[in-house]
């Protein structure tokens, strides 16, 4: 088990060498409560985009669901009309220059891989720089846009923000409640009571903890040839190897179960850079991984490769409550 994914088990499931950590996790605290404080009194550089902007972001470390709950969020709106468009950090890109406009055509290397993911899946005007103020300035340079989400960002408060939307993996919740080192917590868990909306990833309902949403899976599609099939192309008790390099790997085997196949689990890590080798898996069968995987290797992928699609699922009473908001934000198109 890789250093990291020790990590994550100690944060949710305990272990008493986490206590060694209490100074720097005290002093994490202190910092990230300062740059709030800061924020809210108005003081630093802090930039307020033209246009209204949504963050949807969380406070804890690893997946859960951002990416398609971004999807949601960008097909949601322009139903209503919307014109959108999208920033990111863009988490191991490597462009030229910087802000750096994410194309359809790009790679995972130039782009990142959840950026480059965004667009292949909706073409949305997206800008990637890890000064994100910079890169909506850029952006609406580019593009006229009514409304901009930013991939993650909760934390980044140099971007001033009209919404703050935070996730939450339902199952696995806030772990031990500790900030980082001890804890897999970016900023407090007070922090939620300040935020506008929490959305609980895998939660069956909606409660007083948050919005329910679910990721859904959609469709197979091939890596090498582009196919798409429906998910009773593998029938029950189909073997496949299972590949995934994102926040919570498990969560992609369970639903594979979910569906009545045999995963063999290859957990990587988030972001993991691949190459045939790395995939070069016996026995021989096919190999499913996610999309935000499957942009990395098409370009050496076999003909047995196939990444599951999968589709935010969020509750009504979260859309009712979205539809209010974007009324609120944006009166003169509603």
């Amino acid at each position: 088990m890789a250093f990291s994914d020790r990590l994550l088990d100690a944060w949710y499931r305990g272990h008493p060498a986490l206590g060694l950590l209490g100074p720097l996790e005290w002093l994490y605290r202190r910092v990230a409560q300062r740059k709030r404080a800061t924020f809210l009194a108005g003081q630093g550089n802090s930039y307020r985009p033209p246009v209204p902007l949504i963050v949807v972001g969380n406070i804890t470390v690893g997946g859960t669901g951002k990416t398609p709950m971004i999807l949601w969020l960008i097909e949601h709106c322009r139903a209503r009309g919307l014109r959108v468009g999208v920033v990111s950090r863009g988490y191991g890109a490597k462009p030229p220059q910087l802000p750096w406009r994410v194309r359809a055509e790009q790679g995972a290397e130039l782009a990142g891989d959840e950026p480059l993911l965004i667009v292949q899946r909706s073409g949305v005007p997206l800008m990637i720089d890890p000064d994100r103020s910079r890169a909506v300035k850029a952006l609406l340079e580019q593009e006229e846009l009514d409304l901009i989400l930013s991939d993650d960002g909760l934390q980044h408060y140099r971007l001033g923000r009209d919404l703050e939307l935070v996730l939450i993996d339902a199952a696995r919740g806030l772990g031990n409640r500790r900030c980082l080192p001890a804890g897999p917590l970016r900023e407090p868990p007070e922090r939620l009571a300040s935020v506008d909306a929490v959305l609980r990833n895998g939660a069956d309902a909606d409660s007083t903890e948050g919005f329910a949403f679910k990721l859904r899976p959609s469709v197979l599609v091939n890596l090498k040839s582009g196919e798409r099939v429906g998910l009773e192309h593998f029938p029950p008790a189909q073997a496949v190897h299972a590949v995934a390099g994102i926040g919570n790997p498990q969560r992609f085997f369970r639903t594979l179960e979910a569906l009545n196949w045999r995963p063999i689990p290859h957990p990587f890590a988030d972001h993991a850079v691949y190459s045939p080798e790395a995939l070069d898996f016996t026995p021989p069968l096919p190999l499913l991984m996610t999309e935000k995987d499957a942009v990395k290797c098409r370009a050496f992928a076999a003909a047995d490769w196939w990444y599951l699609a999968v589709d935010a699922d969020p509750s009504p009473a979260f859309v009712a409550w979205f539809d209010g908001q974007l009324a609120r934000l944006l009166p003169n198109h509603f």
